[in-house]
């Protein structure tokens, strides 16, 4: 029997079986699986078909239930963090992290030599060879840099999975998400099974999926052999060697979703409508994380058009609508660089046609959920009375009264925050944006109208702060969870370094997180962004 870890029991967990009116976890899990598709530079349904073979091979390996469920969502969601680093990564190689992330995905569980050979053929391809020394050494110098992105990418993945409500072994098992069998993984060096049955064979299944589709049977055969024993479980290797061929060509001529669906084995998890609200704002944190800046911007876009559609008179069941469109509506947000998102000056047509593909990769991300006609606004935030707006050019007789209310409610979210292009406008300043936007034909006038109202209303601050934090703490707090270096919040606060060290070591104890990622996403989910 293979098992999970050894000498280690597992748990049962809580699972919601199947009922009338609920909607199954699974099919939320597969949706935001190709944003993770898009935000690592990987095919749409690269997940899902990871997912199909990792099921095949718990079949070949006798995994039990439990074991079996875990590795259902653990292969799903392995790169669930994958927004965290986005900005900073885009940064380092001075251009589009997804480029960057899909160059380097063949050899991320390879050698370190591989990694190095595949840094020194792409970082920085077509650019000039000073140029391109210059980020390969800066790479090189960075020593920890992968042990701290993939510590902060495993607990942005953990706090979201924990939000979307998968079992607490899948919210352990995305810790561990990048451990190899050697024990040299990262970030925490746990050797053979110590490591999750879950993690071992869904990193076998992704690598397998990616270079088949890149290279060749040969090629995956090769690499198999060549890793295993060093970051593949051996027991696993065997597994694909044996039938891995068969597998992939039955994974390769199914439709991806449905297999992946089937795929889940029983009891199947489900959302009751109570927790559905909840499970959306993780998908918005989701997002969101990308850009420091946007941090609590689709929250603030859901609340927005809520309140402003309870004075435009919206029933319950339109207001659900909009506010859950809100909640979802920039999640096509990942599959565009952060090297176009944080320009700070402006955009070149072709950076242009990328931001216009964002909400038809929304739309795409959430097309084959039940719950697509229910958040059809979220595809349609940019488009415009005039016909001017994207990605359709839809035209005012085409757009409903939720689409209209999306779209306003949106424009003034985002005018109250920073960009890397301006600072942020107060409500005063943003409703005359607005104002502007009507007269010229592209906003609806009742909704800036309502909006316009409750404008004034902005969330009430916590007193007291949750978790015992003090006000310098909280200040200290909204700092580093923008990525501000300790160096950074000193000069900022006008304290020593040493003092803003310490202020960060008794956050992170207080709030329960290890990264900066981790406190970014504690700030949105209390409500204390700043």
């Amino acid at each position: 029997m293979f098992r999970g870890r050894a000498g280690t029991s597992w748990p049962e967990c809580a699972i919601l079986r199947d009922v009338e009116g609920t909607i199954r976890l699974a099919e939320l899990v597969c949706s935001i699986s190709l944003a993770t598709d898009l935000g690592t530079g990987q095919p749409l349904e690269h997940a899902l078909r990871t997912c199909v073979l990792s099921q095949r091979a718990a079949d070949a390996l006798g995994l039990e239930t439990r074991e079996r469920r875990e590795l259902y969502y653990v292969s799903l969601l392995r790169f669930l963090g994958c927004t965290a680093g986005a900005a900073k990564d885009a940064e380092l190689v001075e251009g589009s992290e997804i480029d960057f992330y899909a160059g380097v995905a063949p050899v991320l569980m390879g050698r370190q030599t591989e990694l190095l050979a595949r840094l020194v053929r792409h970082l920085g391809e077509g650019r000039p060879a000073l140029q391109r020394a210059r980020l390969l050494l800066r790479a090189l110098a960075d020593t920890d840099g992968m042990d701290r992105d993939l510590a902060e990418h495993c607990e942005a993945g953990q706090r979201l999975g924990r939000r979307l409500g998968v079992e607490d072994g899948v919210v352990t098992a995305l810790g561990l998400a990048f451990e190899r069998w050697d024990g040299k993984g990262h970030p925490n060096r746990v050797p053979g099974e110590g490591i999750p049955a879950s993690v071992r064979i869904s990193v076998v299944a992704r690598d397998v999926e990616l270079l088949d589709r890149v290279g060749s049977q040969e090629l995956v055969r090769e690499t198999l052999a060549k890793r295993s024993g060093r970051a593949y479980d051996p027991r696993v290797v065997e597994a694909f060697l044996d039938a891995g061929a068969s597998w992939l060509s039955d994974v390769r001529s199914e439709p991806a979703w449905e297999s992946a669906l089937e795929a889940e084995p029983f009891p199947r998890a489900t959302v009751p409508e109570p927790r559905l609200d909840e499970v959306l704002s993780g998908f918005a944190d989701f997002v969101d994380l990308k850009c420091p800046y946007l941090h609590g911007h689709s929250p603030g876009v859901a609340r927005v058009a809520r309140e402003a559609g309870e004075l435009l008179g919206l029933n319950g069941d339109s207001l659900q609508r909009v506010h859950r469109s809100a909640l979802v509506h920039d999640l096509g947000r990942v599959g565009v660089s952060n090297a176009v998102w944080d320009r700070p000056g402006p955009l070149s047509t072709e950076d242009w046609e990328r931001v216009r593909l964002h909400p038809y990769y929304t739309e795409r991300i959430l097309a084959r959920s039940t719950l697509s006609p229910e958040l059809a606004s979220a595809c349609s935030h940019h488009e415009r009375l005039d016909g001017s707006g994207y990605h359709r050019g839809t035209p005012a007789s085409q757009l409903s009264a939720e689409d209209r209310l999306l779209a306003a409610s949106d424009v003034f979210q985002a005018l109250t925050q920073e960009r890397p292009h301006r600072p942020a406008l107060s409500a005063g300043d943003a409703v005359r944006e607005l104002a502007r936007e009507v007269e010229a034909g592209r906003l609806d006038a009742r909704c800036v109208h309502a909006i316009t109202e409750v404008a004034g209303h902005r969330p009430r601050e916590l007193e007291p702060w949750p978790d015992g934090l003090t006000d310098r703490e909280v200040e200290v707090l909204r700092l580093i969870a923008k990525g501000k270096s300790n160096k950074e919040v000193a000069a900022e606060l006008v304290i020593a370094p040493k003092t803003a060290g310490h202020h960060v070591e008794h956050i992170y104890a207080k709030i329960g997180v290890r990264t900066r990622a981790g406190a970014a996403l504690y700030t949105m989910e209390h409500g204390l962004v700043g």
